[in-house]
Parts: C-alpha cells; sequence; structure tokens
C-alpha cells in the first residue's frame, strides 16, 4: 500500500458505516473532512474504545517505539509479522479503525512518471481499514510519539496488478468486533488473516498525476482521467 490516501466524508458519516452503538466523544469536529490527498506524518480521523465510549480524534499516521531512533516511522503494519514481532509489540493491543474514502497506488506504465490509481470501494461505502496505535487516552493532551499505522496484507486478484499489498478492510460487523476490548488477541488475528474484504468489492481507476505532489488537494484529484 502506497502512502496517500483520502477522507473527505465527515466523521460521523464514518461513524454511522462502522455502526456502532457506543456513545461518540469527537475532538475531529462535525465538518466534512475535505482531504483528498492525505500524506503520511499528517493527523488522520482515527477511531478507538476507551472504556464504553467510542472516540474520533486526529492522530499522526506514522509510529514507532521509542528505541527504534534509527528509522522514520512505519505508515504501515505488514499483517504477517505485526502480531508477533517487537516492533509492534507496545502497540497491538490498541486496535482502531482508520475510515477512508478511498486510496491511491503508483503503477509504472512506461514514460517518466508513475500513472496514479485511486481504489475505492465499487458500492462507494466508506473504507475500514484495521489499524492499531498509541493515542491520547485517559483524559491526557496528545504527545510527541502517538501515531498509528494501518495493517495491510497482500494484494489478490486484479489488485495485485496495481500493488502487491493492501489494506486490511472489514466489513462493519468485523471493525466493531475488532475495536471491542472483549475480542481476545487470537480472534483479532483470525480477522485480520482470514476475514479482510475481498478485492471484487473494489474498484480501481486512474487519476490525475497532481495526486503525486502533498501540495495538491481537491476533488478534482478522486476523478477518473479523461
Amino acid at each position: 500500500m502506497c502512502g496517500r490516501l483520502s477522507q473527505y466524508r465527515g466523521i460521523h458519516d464514518f461513524v454511522a458505516a462502522l455502526s456502532m452503538p457506543n456513545a461518540l466523544v469527537n475532538t475531529v469536529g462535525d465538518q466534512p473532512l475535505e482531504r483528498y490527498n492525505v500524506a503520511p506524518t499528517t493527523q488522520v480521523a482515527l477511531l478507538h474504545l476507551e472504556g464504553d465510549l467510542l472516540h474520533a480524534d486526529l492522530v499522526r499516521w506514522g509510529w514507532r517505539p521509542q528505541w527504534a531512533t534509527d528509522r522514520p516511522p512505519p505508515i504501515n503494519a505488514r499483517v504477517e509479522k505485526v502480531m508477533h514481532g517487537p516492533f509492534f509489540h507496545a502497540i497491538w493491543p490498541h486496535r482502531a479503525i482508520a475510515p477512508i474514502d478511498n486510496w491511491f497506488e503508483w503503477v509504472y506504465e512506461g514514460g517518466s512518471k508513475k500513472q496514479p490509481y485511486l481504489i475505492r470501494r465499487k458500492d462507494r461505502a466508506p473504507i475500514l481499514c484495521a489499524a492499531i496505535g498509541q493515542y491520547p487516552a485517559g483524559g491526557r493532551e496528545p504527545r510527541d510519539d502517538d501515531g498509528f499505522v494501518i495493517i495491510t496484507a497482500n494484494s489478490v486478484g486484479g489488485m495485485v496488478d496495481i500493488h502487491d499489498r493492501r489494506p486490511v478492510v472489514l466489513a462493519p460487523e468485523l471493525a466493531r468486533e475488532w475495536l471491542t476490548h472483549a475480542t481476545p488477541k487470537e480472534r483479532a488475528e483470525q480477522i485480520l488473516l482470514h476475514q479482510g474484504e475481498p478485492a471484487e468489492e473494489f474498484e480501481w481507476f486512474k487519476v490525475d498525476f497532481a495526486v503525486g505532489n502533498v501540495r495538491n488537494d481537491g476533488a478534482r484529484l478522486i476523478r477518473p482521467m479523461s
């Protein structure tokens, strides 16, 4: 999965798609997010549970443990390693959902530039990505080392032609189970490994090269190339 996504709906649209009955604590705001070209290290709306409350917070996309100062913070975590390796051990218990509208990948098709593709659900519903992270809890203020990563798996079907990795996207009922504290870690692992949404649920198409510049934004970036 390449490092670019869109969050242009309002947080209440994402919460409605999740369809979780818990009361919402919203620090993101009520207006549409209107971010079409979201880059790593920037703040991304994230959903997570604290006690019985569903929290919507802005959290930096990217995280690393304090001892890993020799590398940039990863933005993604491979599902094959995230549960058992030491790197993400501290945040593995802190499950979250990164709700997005679409993500982008770049494919070399000849010429001097890679061609950007937009990937979204065929039904245009929000995409609920499995994530883990470190974020404000217990009323504390955000810290400089807060952040999150999106969990990725191998691409299958036609999607592998666009990129060999993709986010683990969960149907709403599985996203709710993933978030719930009572879900055992063994069950959470099985959800990630075997129950992500299949490639058949998605569509992809070429978009303008302008999305490659993080300074560009706006709805034109998600329109199919003519």
